[in-house]
């Protein structure tokens, strides 16, 4: 089979598109057939060892897991023993999380993993982008446990985790304030954005409105930046380690002193979330933003694009799998 490999890290030049061994579905796992997968800044952070930390966890010298990509869409070819939840030929679409391999024309995934049927409406390429993003988002907005009626700003409202956020924000009764250039703001209204805050024309942080939770879903912002922008007790959230990698440590130390406080929470990872997610779809709470297509011998194409930051949404990289 055919994937996007990279045997060292660096730029996106170091990945390329070559000929794999096909895997198998063991005991309790499915062979996904990959139709559609993504790239985003997870996968651009991990291609290139940066921060340098990735490093302890893939590999000092060189990446151990050669084949990036975290979501997809895709149809089951096989299931291994014991496996009674999926079918040959059903439609899924998941989030392979740590263990990667979604940049493939198959991959396996465990029966209980973050794997479910697809929306019966959605296409390959309108449901892979449906788990990175927003199960980051959805592991924040838990943790704020934001009663209704309470306000939150998001910091990239048009990121793949930021759209996903001001949706499911929106969905839970929260009024939304959104930061986001001109030239999208109608597109992030459109999510159900309360309010919009172009940051071209406005430092958001100066903002005369006080929040319960400020949320900096592109991770170009700092506590102390918008810390200002708190009621007391409020909440910072972030999706990036920060600056100097602050945010883990800060989640730990703010708590102790009261008031204001950092949040940095594990994603998390069970099969619910994929479910609550293809619900949240289905109700027409949420709809992942797609910024454009590409093919699997474009994926160079796309890493470099996802690095400019000017995406809105996600990249999705289609992938024809009929070469078996």
């Amino acid at each position: 089979m055919r994937a996007a490999v990279r045997t060292r890290y660096g730029p996106p030049d170091v990945v390329r598109v070559v000929e794999v061994e096909k895997p198998a579905a063991k005991d309790n796992e499915v062979l996904v057939r990959v139709h559609a997968t993504t790239v985003n800044r997870t996968d651009c952070g991990l291609r290139a060892a940066k921060p340098f930390i990735y490093r302890f966890f893939l590999g000092l010298r060189r990446p151990r897991l050669t084949v990036l990509g975290n979501e997809f869409a895709g149809q089951v070819e096989a299931v291994g023993t014991g496996v009674r939840s999926f079918e040959v030929g059903d439609r899924v679409f998941g989030f392979s999380g740590t263990w990667f391999g979604a940049h493939a024309e198959y991959l396996t995934m465990p029966e209980g993993g973050l794997l479910a049927t697809m929306p019966a409406d959605l296409s390959y390429e309108e449901a892979a982008p449906s788990t990175e993003g927003s199960i980051y988002a959805l592991s924040l907005i838990r943790t704020a446990k934001l009663q209704r009626g309470q306000g939150v700003l998001v910091n990239g409202a048009t990121g793949a985790i930021g759209s996903a956020a001001v949706q499911l924000w929106r969905d839970m009764g929260a009024v939304v304030t959104a930061v986001c250039g001109a030239e999208h703001m109608e597109l992030v209204r459109g999510l159900g954005a309360d309010r919009v805050i172009d940051y071209t024309a406005e430092d958001f942080t100066r903002d005369e409105r006080r929040y319960d939770v400020v949320m900096d879903a592109v991770g170009k912002s700092s506590f102390g930046r918008c810390r200002r922008l708190l009621k007391p007790g409020g909440l910072y959230l972030s999706t990036d380690l920060g600056p100097l990698s602050q945010n883990p440590l800060l989640a730990l130390v703010t708590p102790l002193f009261g008031g204001r406080k950092v949040r940095f929470p594990i994603p998390r990872q069970d099969q619910g979330t994929v479910t609550y997610l293809k619900e949240r779809i289905e109700s027409g709470a949420f709809k992942p933003l797609i910024d454009r297509r590409c093919r699997l011998d474009q994926i160079v194409e796309a890493y470099r694009y996802v690095e400019t930051g000017r995406k809105v949404g996600s990249v999705v990289i289609t992938i024809d799998s009929g070469n078996g």
